[in-house]
């Protein structure tokens, strides 16, 4: 996190007991909202594996609905290229009768060059429909692969599932009383500072804005804290942050003093 070079937070009313408050409220929003944090923690990265498996399955599911069609597509044109055939061997047989029945030459090359056009339709069919079967072939290969992947992945994700269920289950009553104490808490601050505690948690990896000194030193990232800082903290005059990591100093009896 940048080094803050000041050492005190501006606000707008100076008044020494409203400070005083007003660190009170932002001490208790931290503990409530460590307290989040903690449960949160528990789930750890299952939110993000279930979202991933989630984007898989769908990709997977994607695939398989696009092999299945294109087999679909390439069985119509297999049976398209028998019917083709057919109807040819049919055109064949009409134009070989045809040919027993010319009255001269001229009818009689003409049928026979219709029925070698034929015969080069139902060769070239023969050909289409050795394709399309070693298409058919390849393609449901791929399904029978992507099939496999996507009931593993769905089945990783049905596990997942039930076990981030189970875990938020747990904790859900735990968590939604926290948000709604820290929701409380929250609107005793005012925004311009609890927007100053938001984003000092949002640039900490412990998500600690507020931390106690302890040992002389800063409660978030250790480093030492001079005596007479320490004394102003303790008259709670002022907000005064860490000038190493930016966090707000408060002195751990900060609860317990009396408005």
């Amino acid at each position: 996190m940048a080094k803050v070079t000041t050492a005190t937070m501006a606000v707008s009313d100076k008044d020494t007991s409203s400070i005083e408050e007003k660190l009170k409220h932002l001490f208790s929003l931290q503990r409530i909202d460590t307290q989040i944090d903690k449960i949160r923690i528990v789930r750890g990265e299952l939110p993000l594996e279930v979202a991933d498996l989630e984007d898989e399955v769908a990709g997977l599911q994607t695939r398989l609905e696009n092999a299945t069609k294109e087999i679909k597509d390439l069985d119509e044109m297999l049976a398209n290229r028998k019917l083709a055939i057919k109807e040819s061997q049919d055109l064949i047989k009409k134009y070989t009768q045809q040919q027993e029945k010319v009255r001269n030459n001229r009818e009689y090359d003409s049928l026979s060059k219709e029925i070698e056009y034929q015969n080069l339709e139902i060769q070239l069919s023969e050909k289409r429909i050795k394709e399309h079967k070693a298409a058919i072939s390849m393609k449901s290969e791929l399904l029978e692969t992507a099939t496999a992947a996507y009931d593993e992945r769905m089945a990783d994700l049905k596990h997942k599932k039930a076990e981030l269920d189970d875990i938020i289950s747990e904790t859900q009553k735990d968590e939604e009383a926290l948000l709604k104490k820290a929701k409380t808490g929250e609107s005793k601050i005012d925004d311009r500072l609890l927007n100053a505690y938001k984003r000092i948690r949002s640039n900490t990896r412990n998500g600690l804005a507020v931390v106690t000194v302890a040992r002389d030193a800063c409660g978030g990232c250790f480093n030492k804290i001079p005596p007479q800082t320490q004394m102003d903290i303790a008259q709670h005059k002022k907000i005064i942050v860490c000038e190493h990591c930016g966090r707000i100093l408060v002195d751990e009896d900060i609860l317990n003093t009396s408005k």
